[in-house]
C-alpha cells in the first residue's frame, strides 16, 4: 500500500469557491422568480441548493477517504451503471420533460449520475481489457452494446448529457490505446446517432437550423420538397429558438467589464428563461461583468489542470482512467454550457457544473470530485 499524500488543496478550494459562487448567483437569479412564478420565499431555491450542496460535500469527503482502488471490482464497476440504466426509463415515463423522479423531499435526475457511473465502469473495463483493447468480440462489442444502451436511454430526452457521455467515452478509449480504425468507426457511428437524434424531434432540428439559417434560405435551396422546413416548423414546443441566445447576449453586453453589480441584473426579470439553471452564466456576465465571467472560466481551467495533473502523476492505470474520465466529463459539460450561453452552439439544456441550480447535478459533480481528490491523495 502506497503512502497517503495530503489533500490537493488547490483543487478543493477551487471547488468550494465555485459552489459558494453558485449559491450566491442562484439567490440573485431566482429570488424574484421564486416569488412571482412559484409563490415561494425569495430564498427558496437558495435553501434547496444549500441542502444539496451539504449532501454533496458530505459525499465528497466520504469518497475522498474511500480508497479508489476498492472501486476496481466488478460489483463497483457494474452496479452503479445498472442502477442508472434501470432508473432512466422510470424517469422518462414519470416526467418526460425534465427526466426527474420525485422523492418527496426533492427530485433526482438519473442522467446526471450516468457520468460518474460510466467513468467508473470504463476505468475498470478498460484496465481489465487493456491487453486486448482492440479485440472486437470480447472488448469492443460488449462495451458498444452496454454504452449504446446507456447513450440511447439518456439521449431520448437529454441529448446534451448523451454528448458529454459519448465524448468522455471516446477520450477514455483513445487514451487506453484503441486503434485509429476503431476510433474512426466509433466517431462516424456517433455522428450518425447524433444526426438521427436531431431529426427525431422537430424542435431539435429547428434549434440547429435557425441560429445559422433563420430565414431557411439555405434549407430551401437544397430541400426542394420543403419537407425539412415543414417538419422543423411543426415543433410546438419552441416559439423562438433564438430568444434565449439573444437575451443571454444582452445580459453579457450589459455587464461590460465590471458588471451591473450583484442583484442588479435586469435580464433575469422574466426576460432570460432558465436564468438560475442552464443560463446562469449569462447572469454572472451581467452582474459581475467580464472579470466575473473570466474568473469562472479560470476556475474550470484550474479544475481541468489539476485533473490532468492527477492523471499524469497516478502510477496505476485504473486511477489514471478514473482521473481522466471524471475531468473530461466535468470540463466538457462546462464547455458545452458556456458555448451555448455565448451563442456559439445550438441551445441545449445542460447545467453549468457547481454553478447552476440542480441538486442531482451538484451531488453527482461533487461525488466525482471526491473520487478525483482520493486518486490524488493515494497516487503516491
Amino acid at each position: 500500500m502506497s503512502k497517503r499524500l495530503s489533500m490537493d488543496w488547490t483543487l478543493f478550494f477551487t471547488v468550494a469557491a465555485m459552489v459558494a459562487l453558485g449559491l450566491i448567483m442562484i439567490y440573485s437569479a431566482s429570488s424574484i422568480t421564486a416569488q412571482a412564478l412559484y409563490n415561494k420565499p425569495p430564498y427558496y431555491f437558495l435553501m434547496m441548493q444549500l441542502v444539496w450542496a451539504t449532501a454533496g460535500f458530505i459525499a465528497l469527503m466520504v469518497l475522498r477517504r474511500f480508497d479508489y482502488r476498492r472501486l476496481r471490482r466488478p460489483e463497483w464497476a457494474y452496479s452503479p451503471l445498472a442502477v442508472v440504466i434501470f432508473l432512466l426509463p422510470i424517469a422518462y415515463f414519470v416526467d418526460p420533460r425534465h427526466r426527474w423522479i420525485p422523492l418527496g423531499f426533492g427530485n433526482i435526475q438519473p442522467s446526471e449520475f450516468a457520468k460518474p457511473a460510466m467513468v467508473i465502469f470504463l476505468a475498470y473495463f478498460l484496465t481489465w481489457r487493456q491487453a486486448a483493447i482492440n479485440n472486437t468480440r470480447f472488448t469492443l462489442r460488449p462495451a458498444a452494446l452496454l454504452l449504446g444502451a446507456l447513450f440511447v436511454l439518456v439521449g431520448i430526452a437529454d441529448l446534451g448529457t448523451a454528448v458529454v457521455l459519448a465524448v468522455t467515452a471516446l477520450v477514455m478509449f483513445f487514451v487506453a490505446g484503441l486503434d485509429r480504425r476503431s476510433l474512426a468507426t466509433a466517431g462516424c457511428l456517433a455522428v450518425v446517432c447524433l444526426t438521427v437524434a436531431v431529426f427525431s424531434s422537430p424542435y431539435r432540428l429547428r434549434r440547429l437550423i435557425e441560429p445559422v439559417d433563420p430565414t431557411y434560405e439555405l434549407v430551401d435551396k437544397y430541400d426542394f420538397s420543403g419537407k425539412v422546413k415543414t417538419y422543423a416548423l411543426s415543433s410546438a414546443t419552441v416559439g423562438d429558438t433564438g430568444y434565449q441566445k439573444d437575451q443571454a447576449a444582452i445580459s453579457h453586453g450589459s455587464g461590460w467589464i465590471f458588471g451591473l453589480g450583484l442583484m442588479h441584473g435586469r435580464q433575469k426579470h422574466f426576460f432570460l428563461p432558465e436564468s438560475h439553471t442552464d443560463f446562469i452564466y449569462a447572469v454572472i456576465g451581467e452582474e459581475l461583468g467580464l472579470w466575473g465571467a473570466a474568473a469562472v472560466l479560470f476556475a474550470y481551467f484550474v479544475i481541468i489542470w489539476r485533473g490532468i495533473r492527477i492523471f499524469l502523476l497516478t502510477p496505476d492505470d485504473f486511477g489514471r482512467m478514473l482521473a481522466l474520465g471524471l475531468t473530461i466529463a466535468i470540463g466538457f459539460q462546462a464547455l458545452m454550457n458556456i458555448t451555448v450561453v455565448l451563442g456559439l452552439a445550438p441551445t441545449k439544456g445542460i447545467p453549468l457544473p457547481m454553478i447552476s441550480y440542480g441538486g442531482s447535478s451538484l451531488l453527482a459533480t461533487l461525488a466525482s470530485l471526491g473520487i478525483l481528490l482520493n486518486v490524488s491523495e493515494n497516487a503516491g
